[in-house]
Formats: C-alpha cells, structure tokens, sequence
C-alpha cells in the first residue's frame, strides 16, 4: 500500500491565518470528514483495508479524530476546508 501525505487546511474569511493545518497522512481525500457543529470543528478518517497473501489473510484498520473550537468571532458558514 502507498502511503501519500495529505495535508488539510481550515481557513475562515474572518481570520487572515489559516484556522488550523492537520496531517492526514495515509487517508485517500474520501475518507476524511469534516463536521462543524455548536462552535467546534471535527475532523475524521477511517480506513480498513484487507489483503490476501500465500500466507493467509491480513487487515489494518486505521481511525484518525481531532476536535477543536472555532475561535470567537468565526461563523461556522464561513469555514471553509481543502485537501
């Protein structure tokens, strides 16, 4: 399996930095979520990949959460995300 390096950036138009950089690394762009509710962004993944060799079956099962608050003064609809 190829491991890529993903970065995830949030950004608002009422900060001029970017709100928070998250490494994603491992995830393909489909597995990653991102939900906003009460103030507070959560950003997930998941991932089970299952292989078959000579030598038997083998899995891997990664999961990847992080929450944290939007900063005062951000509306959440004007959080915006990119991978």
């Amino acid at each position: 399996s190829r491991l890529r390096r993903l970065g995830m950036m949030l950004s608002s138009s009422c900060c001029r930095s970017p709100l928070a950089l998250i490494d994603v690394k491992g995830f393909d762009p489909k597995d990653v979520t991102v939900v906003m509710k009460d103030g507070k962004v959560t950003v997930s993944a998941e991932r089970k990949e299952e292989l078959n060799t000579c030598m038997g079956r083998t899995s891997s099962y990664r999961k990847y959460m992080k929450e944290f608050s939007l900063p005062p003064g951000c509306c959440e609809k004007e959080v915006t995300y990119s991978v």
